[in-house]
């Protein structure tokens, strides 16, 4: 705990980040009870500005916290009409049937939308009940209680100097205090990743899995657009150098977003997962829809994919993990917005609960057995299989073995595979450099595809340079003396922001620089890094990705 005195403030729930879990906890907290004092803490500079998503939502979330969304203006604007399936080749495409496709795959009935437009408006929601938002508060770290427990967060330190003394306008920020602590951080939370080590809340899941997502707003020809089509492909420029594939989703003002997601176990460290994006946008397919058409925005996120089995335990002594903290992805579907909802509501039942009992601090019990016993589990339990099929056995097999469970998983409730296992981690499944073939990209032509500091300037990251880096290295010398000649030097290219680099300059030995300014805080670093060297922290809040319309 930080010696640092601190004035305190006392909640009956405090909750840390305002996406659709943290947020969905907050409406339903108020719903339950008036009275409940609850606050929720974001570090982007406003609701929404670090919220990154496809998105196709399915509403029920939605339509369990607030089923009339319609009537209260929320920006579900874009039904979807029509689904497509796709496997790429360099110069083709086979469109998949959609009847082969299981049931749950449809996306009848979901919306195209920008999450971060749904979760400002969500905060509205929250605000008029009473919710205390307070965005650019970075949680930086946690308050524990006298018998361990979580028992509150630090919010809204700023001023520190590079060196992390404090420099001459520091402000030490408050302690905020809560009967129970909800972490709705998103993918690999640096406050979450404390508690699941601390609690140790994973001794008994497999390892957690993640992929690397990036996406792009393109205004296209509206001769070209399709408000409510749904496209997602697989196969080309991957192939079998690892797993993923995109996603096009035509919204509406003739915009279309264009994303890309690597699974980040792929082997071959050479593999540049930016620039299979910048890549892909050459297909012949791709190419012609962009065409004529220009880019608006772009932005990075890792993605948990790992399923039921790689979820840890979700209630810890003083609080809870929800949504991506714990790794509520249903991974064929690529959703994972709706069971965040799901998540907050249950976890908002049951703190609730324990609070009129005149509980606090303890484990939450009751909101583990509501996701297990839920909707949320039999999601993901469908599913569960898909993402280890894929790892083990690639694209093909895991088609024909993923499609077969999901649709014995649908027409009788039983998978005839069990449960698969994960393997290693994504950190350690990167091969060695010796052992694999660089891959050749070609060179962006700043009309489809741009080069990585190009294109992050359109995520309008911005972090005060007098702060001290957020990204930290346990041992500054490994990067270097081992992931360098041992891995070719990953960290240049699996970040999707051009944050890190290697610097040869004549007469003097390599560097390795970290450019955290360009941070757009998708993680990938803490996940992917073959030597577990890099400590994903936050920056003061307000800093990193300002996003409009993600």
């Amino acid at each position: 705990m930080s010696q640092i005195e601190r004035e305190a403030m006392e909640y009956d729930v405090v909750i840390v980040g305002a996406g659709p879990a943290g947020l969905s906890a907050a409406i339903k907290l108020k719903q339950l009870d008036a009275d409940m004092n609850v606050v929720v803490l974001e570090k982007g500079s406003e609701v929404g500005a670090h919220i990154l998503s496809g998105a196709v939502l399915d509403p029920a979330g939605l339509n369990a916290l607030i089923p009339d969304w319609k009537e209260k203006g929320a920006p579900l604007n874009v039904p979807v009409k029509d689904d497509n399936f796709y496997m790429l080749g360099e110069a083709g495409q086979v469109r998949l049937p959609n009847f082969a496709m299981p049931p749950l795959m449809n996306n009848h009935g979901n919306y195209i939308v920008s999450m971060g437009n749904v979760c400002r408006w969500m905060a509205e929601q929250a605000e008029e009940l009473g919710v205390e938002i307070f965005p650019g508060m970075a949680c930086s770290e946690l308050v524990y209680g006298d018998n361990g427990e979580v028992k509150g967060v630090v919010a809204g330190e700023f001023g520190l100097n590079a060196d992390g003394t404090p420099g001459d306008a520091y402000e030490p920020g408050m302690e905020l205090h809560g009967k129970y602590v909800f972490l709705s951080e998103g993918v690999r939370g640096s406050l979450s990743k404390e508690v699941i080590a601390k609690y140790e809340l994973d001794k008994d899941s497999g390892p957690q899995k993640y992929g690397l997502g990036m996406k792009e707003i393109w205004e296209i020809d509206p001769e070209k657009h399709k408000e409510g089509s749904v496209t997602h492909t697989m196969g080309w420029p991957l192939n079998g150098n690892a797993g993923g594939g995109s996603f096009i989703y035509h919204l509406d003002n003739n915009q279309v977003y264009v994303g890309f997601v690597v699974h980040l176990n792929y082997e071959n460290p050479h593999l540049f997962p930016y620039m299979e994006f910048q890549r892909f946008k050459h297909h012949p397919m791709v190419a012609e829809l962009l065409k004529g058409g220009k880019r608006v925005a772009y932005g990075a996120r890792a993605i948990t994919e790992g399923g039921y089995q790689a979820m840890p335990e979700l209630a810890f002594p003083g609080g809870a993990l929800l949504g991506c903290s714990a790794g509520m992805v249903n991974v064929p579907r690529i959703k994972g917005n709706h069971n965040a909802m799901l998540s907050g509501i249950a976890a908002a039942e049951a703190a609730v609960e324990a609070i009129k009992a005149d509980r606090a601090g303890d484990v939450l019990a009751g909101y583990a057995e509501r996701v297990h016993s839920g909707p949320i589990a039999k999601d993901l339990k469908k599913v569960r299989n898909v993402k280890p099929l894929w790892s083990k056995y690639g694209l093909t097999a895991s088609l024909t073995l993923g499609g077969f469970d999901m649709w014995t998983n649908n027409l009788f409730g039983i998978s005839f595979l069990g449960t698969m296992k994960h393997g290693k981690s994504d950190a350690a499944a990167t091969g060695e450099a010796k052992d694999h073939k660089p891959i050749e990209y070609p060179k962006p032509d700043g009309v489809l595809s741009f080069d990585r500091l190009t294109n992050v300037s359109f995520a309008m990251t911005n972090h005060e340079e007098s702060q001290p880096a957020h990204l930290k290295l346990k041992d500054p010398s490994i990067p270097v003396a081992v992931n360098l000649p041992k891995y070719a030097g990953p960290s240049a290219r699996y970040c999707p922001a051009g944050v890190y680099e290697f610097v040869e300059e004549a007469g003097a030995d390599t560097r390795f620089v970290i450019n955290f300014q360009n941070c757009v805080h998708c993680k990938t670093c803490d996940i992917k890094d073959p030597s577990q060297n890099i400590n994903w922290t936050t920056p003061q809040g307000g800093d990193g990705p300002n996003y409009p319309n993600m």
